[in-house]
Formats: C-alpha cells, structure tokens, sequence
C-alpha cells in the first residue's frame, strides 16, 4: 500500500519533514520545535522564512490546532493501514481490548495488546497522543500493579514510551504513575525495577516533577538500595535517574540522607562514570560534603580518577574535589600532600576546555587555601 501524502502545511519550513510539536515564532510562523531550538542555538536571532529579528530569548508558542490535526491525521492513516492489511492489528482494538469493560481478556491478549502499542507507541508521537486521550492510562497504570512479571514489564515499557513527550511527563504523574512506578521499583522483578528506574528518569525530565517524586515516599530510599543490592542495569539505571532528581536541592538531601554517599564511592571506585556525575551533584550541598569528608577512600578515589578515568569522569571528579578543598582546610591539606596540585597543573595545560577550566579552579582554590594555612 502506498505511504499516504500528508498535506504540506504540515511540514516543517526547515526539516521538510512532518512536524511532531509544531510551535509558533513571534514573525508569525511554525515550525517543528527541535528544528527551530537547532536555528536559534547556532546563534540565530531571525525568522529562518521571514528574516524578521527576534527578541534575545525568542518565544515558542505551542501549536496546538495544528498538532491536533496532524495527530488526526497520523492516527486516521496508521488506523487504514492496519485494516487494510491481516498481518497489522488495529491501533482502536488493542486500545478496547485494554479498557473494555464488557468482558475479561486473557493475559496473553493483554499482553499482546500491551506489545503492540508499545510497537506503535515507540515511533509515532501522534498514536501516544491518541492514546493518552482514549483513557487507557489508567488501566496501564493498574496493569503495573500485577503480580504477573510479562505484564507488568509490557505496561512500564508502555508508560515509557508515553512519557517520551513532556506533556504526557506531567499528565502521567497525574493520573498517579509516580506512586505505582516506585512499587514496581521495589516489589518488582529485576528487569521491572530497571525498567521503573528508566521511568522515573523520564518523568523526571521535566523539572516540576523533580520535587514531587523526590518528596514521595521511599522514592529516593529505594533508588539507593538499588545501588547497592541491585545487579549492573539495575544500578546504573537507578544512578541515572538519581542523576536527574538530584539536580533538585531537596533530593540531594534526601540522597545523602539515605547512604547514598559511600555507595557511590565504591561504584566510582570500580568504574562507574555516572555515579561520580550524581557525586558532583551531591558535593554541592553541605550534607554531600559532611558526608564526603568522613570517608578515608574517598579522596583517594577522587585522584585515582583524574589518572585513570574517562574525560567526563575527570571533569566531575575535579568539581568534587573543588567544593571540598573550598570549605574544608583539612581536606585541602590531604589534597596537596597526595599530589593533586601538580596533577592539576598539568591538567590545566589539556585540550578539553571543561577539564583545563575545573583544573585551573582547583588550582587556584588550594592556592588560596595555602595562603591562609
């Protein structure tokens, strides 16, 4: 069957592709957002059609007609196309088999049903749309309730795959995902808390969510024991979305609170870059740092990775040790007399910006602590 011609209005001006989050420039025109936020981030100040100058921090307004009729349209084709063809089951019947009420589908159904969406779900943002708005949420959500370990990983892949648009990141929170995510995170089977860990890093994209699933309860104190009792995807997944969270200040407390501080050390001690990331975070509040000073390895481990460690992991371990050394003399001191001050100085010479910037403040920071001691 031949790929049905949408209408051009529905292109953007710049990719020539469909838009998916058409948003309105003050000169009047739309555009897909991710085409337009590329323009203006390469340091363009005028309308790419009209050559109109924009304000020095542009608005992008939501199109919303526009993107409910794309999303019309995209669902009244994807729908055709699944009739027309035995091997392509209909996106409404696997919507109905979730939310009927008039008969109870099997598990192997629903968890068919389940799959299919994801399929669908994955590649095409105006079926997340469609779906969001026919109430099958709600039943996803119980779904993530079930004792059965198939079915409820089918429902929080679908959830991810929801929350992929920020609108849907807020309306799912909602309709009550957060409480149900962080049951799956501790109750469930392995692949299922990777798979919540996965889902509380998506929701928490979206800052107004940061507090709000920081602040409910075990959230946080569950993603810590996952650092430590969970296998290799299970705590990088749960250091991920500690990552996310903790660029809230409360959730840094709140991290530290729960012992998150010596499990980090240890991960970042065998190699994993993103807890030294979540460490950087967690050094900028005073209870990261209280926390920091009383463990002996952790200056240690801190300079084993600016020898050893990947250029991300040098940056972070540089701006850990910087907030340290800034209000500790003592921990200042152990610095110096293990050698960091010649170590930065040679790092202050490398090519990657971020690290010979973290270098030279370090190095300046023991400087200005030597002239006080």
């Amino acid at each position: 069957m031949a790929t049905p011609q949408f209408p051009e209005d529905f292109k953007c001006p710049i990719s020539l592709e469909m838009m998916t989050d058409p948003v309105i420039l003050s000169s009047g025109h739309t555009f897909d957002r991710s085409s337009i936020q590329r323009w203006l981030d390469s340091g363009n100040r005028t309308c790419p059609i009209t050559k109109q100058l924009l304000p020095q921090n542009p608005s992008l307004i939501p199109n919303h007609a526009l993107r409910s009729l794309i999303s019309n349209f995209s669902f009244t084709c994807s729908s055709s196309q699944s009739k027309s063809s035995p091997q392509e089951p209909d996106p409404q019947t696997l919507i109905s088999n979730l939310t009927c009420r008039s008969s109870t589908p099997s598990l192997h159904s629903q968890i068919y049903s389940l799959d299919q969406l994801n399929r669908l779900c994955k590649s095409n943002p105006f079926f997340r749309q469609r779906l969001t708005e026919s109430g099958a949420v709600s039943t996803v959500l119980n779904f993530v309730g079930s004792e059965d370990s198939r079915l409820q990983e089918s429902a929080l892949l679908l959830l991810l795959n929801l929350s992929l648009d920020d609108d849907n990141k807020v309306g799912l929170v909602a309709e009550g995902a957060i409480g149900r995510v962080i049951s799956a995170l501790r109750f469930g089977k392995p692949n299922c808390k990777a798979y919540a860990a996965t889902m509380l890093t998506s929701l928490a994209m979206v800052e107004v969510n940061k507090g709000t699933i920081g602040a409910y309860p075990f959230a946080i104190e569950t993603l810590v024991s996952l650092l430590r009792e969970g296998k290799g995807r299970e705590r990088k997944e749960a250091a991920t979305a500690l990552y996310v969270l903790c660029s809230f200040p409360d959730n840094k407390k709140r991290a530290v609170e729960c012992g998150a501080i010596p499990i980090l050390i240890e991960m970042v001690n065998s190699g994993m870059e993103r807890a030294i990331e979540v460490m950087g975070l967690l050094a900028k509040c005073r209870e990261g740092r209280e926390e920091m000073g009383k463990i002996d390895e952790c200056v240690r481990v801190l300079i084993q990775v600016l020898k050893e460690g990947s250029s991300r992991s040098i940056i972070c371990a540089l701006a850990v040790l910087n907030s340290l050394c800034s209000h500790s003399e003592e921990i200042s001191l152990e610095v110096r007399r293990k050698g960091v001050l010649e170590i930065c100085l040679g790092l202050a010479e490398d090519d990657n910006d971020k690290i010979s910037r973290n270098a030279s403040n370090l190095v300046q920071t023991l400087r200005r602590c030597l002239s006080r001691a």
